[in-house]
C-alpha cells in the first residue's frame, strides 16, 4: 500500500513537469524576442534606415528635375551662336572699290520673329490711306513703289515690321503684295493694315473704305541686295543704323567691338542706336527673323549715305 501511494505521487509529479515545461519554454521564447528588440541603440538603427531610404528618394527627384535644366542651360543655349564668332565670320569675298567687305553665316534654324510669323495666316481689316512719297515711320524715304502698307500699331512691333513682305487677299480672292513703310497708330487694331490706295484698289473699289481681309508674310524673290544707312549726325561717338532693302524683316543688329558682338536697341523709326558710339564704323551684324546672320564690314560712317553691300538674305 506504502508503495501505490509513492507511486502515485510520482505519477501526479511527472504531470505538473508535463504540464509546465511548454508554459515555459513560450514565456522564455518570449522574453529572448522582448531583450532583443528593445537592446540599446535598435531602435535609433531602424530611424536612420527609413531616413537613408527617404534621403535616397528626394536625391534621384532631385537629379531627375536637374537634367532638363542642364540642357537648357546658357551655354547649351549658346552653342548654335558659336558659328557666328569673330573666328569663323572671318570669310569675307575679295574687297573692290567702293564695295563693303561681307561674309554670310548659315541660319539657326530658330525663328527669331516677334509678333508677325512666317507661316502664320493673320485676320483683320484693310483700310485706306494716301501714301504719299512712300516715306513713313520705318523712315525708308520717299520711293517710286506704290505698293506699300501701315502696319497697325501692335503688330508693328517698335518698328520691327518694318521692311516686311506681306500677302493681303480679301473676301473675294482678290489679293495684293505690300511692303511695310510706315506704322497705322492706334486706334488701328491688331490685324488692320492701312493700305495705299493704289495697293487697296486691287482688292476693293476705293469707295468701299474698309474691307475684311487676310494677310501673311512673304519671303520674296527680289533683285536688290541689303544696304545699309547711318543716320544724320552720326559719328564715331554717337550713330544710329539702319538696314534697307532686306528680303526678310531684320531681327536684330550689332556691332563688333573690343569685347565682343553688341547688339543695339532699336527705335520706332527704324534705326539701331549706339548711344555711347562703341563699335560705330565698324563690322555689322544683322540677323533676320528667321536666325540668318550676314556680317558686314567696311561701312563706314557716312550719315545719310545708302551703302550697299553683296549679301541677300535666303528665300524661304
Amino acid at each position: 500500500m506504502k508503495e501505490t501511494r509513492q507511486a502515485a505521487r510520482r505519477r501526479r509529479h511527472r504531470f505538473r513537469l508535463l504540464t509546465v515545461t511548454p508554459v515555459a519554454l513560450i514565456t522564455a521564447a518570449a522574453l529572448v524576442c522582448l531583450v532583443v528588440a528593445f537592446r540599446p541603440g535598435q531602435q535609433a538603427d531602424a530611424g536612420h534606415a527609413a531616413d537613408a531610404t527617404a534621403a535616397g528618394s528626394r536625391g534621384t527627384a532631385t537629379s531627375e528635375r536637374a537634367a532638363p535644366s542642364r540642357s537648357a542651360s546658357p551655354t547649351a543655349t549658346r552653342t548654335p551662336g558659336t558659328t557666328a564668332s569673330p573666328s569663323s565670320t572671318a570669310r569675307t569675298a575679295p574687297a573692290r572699290p567702293s564695295a563693303s567687305a561681307t561674309s554670310r553665316t548659315a541660319a539657326t534654324g530658330a525663328s527669331q520673329a516677334g509678333r508677325i510669323r512666317p507661316g502664320i495666316g493673320y485676320r483683320g481689316v484693310a483700310t485706306t490711306y494716301d501714301a504719299g512719297t512712300g516715306d513713313g515711320a520705318c523712315s525708308f524715304g520717299p520711293s517710286d513703289d506704290v505698293m506699300t502698307a501701315a502696319m497697325n500699331h501692335t503688330d508693328y512691333e517698335t518698328s520691327k515690321a518694318c521692311g516686311a513682305y506681306v500677302r493681303v487677299r480679301a473676301a473675294d480672292g482678290a489679293s495684293v503684295t505690300v511692303r511695310i513703310t510706315n506704322e497705322c497708330p492706334l486706334p488701328c487694331a491688331p490685324g488692320q493694315l492701312d493700305l495705299s490706295a493704289e495697293a487697296f484698289a486691287e482688292l476693293a473699289s476705293p469707295s468701299a473704305g474698309r474691307i475684311p481681309i487676310t494677310w501673311k508674310l512673304l519671303s520674296p524673290g527680289v533683285s536688290d541686295t541689303i544696304a545699309v544707312r547711318y543716320k544724320t549726325g552720326s559719328s564715331r561717338w554717337w550713330c544710329a543704323i539702319q538696314v534697307i532693302g532686306h528680303r526678310n524683316p531684320v531681327a536684330r543688329l550689332e556691332l563688333r567691338t573690343a569685347d565682343g558682338w553688341r547688339r543695339l536697341p532699336r527705335t520706332d523709326y527704324n534705326y539701331f542706336l549706339a548711344e555711347d558710339g562703341a563699335g560705330c564704323g565698324g563690322t555689322i551684324r544683322i540677323t533676320d527673323i528667321y536666325g540668318e546672320r550676314l556680317t558686314v564690314g567696311g561701312i563706314a560712317v557716312r550719315p545719310d549715305t545708302v551703302q550697299p553691300t553683296r549679301l541677300q538674305f535666303a528665300r524661304h
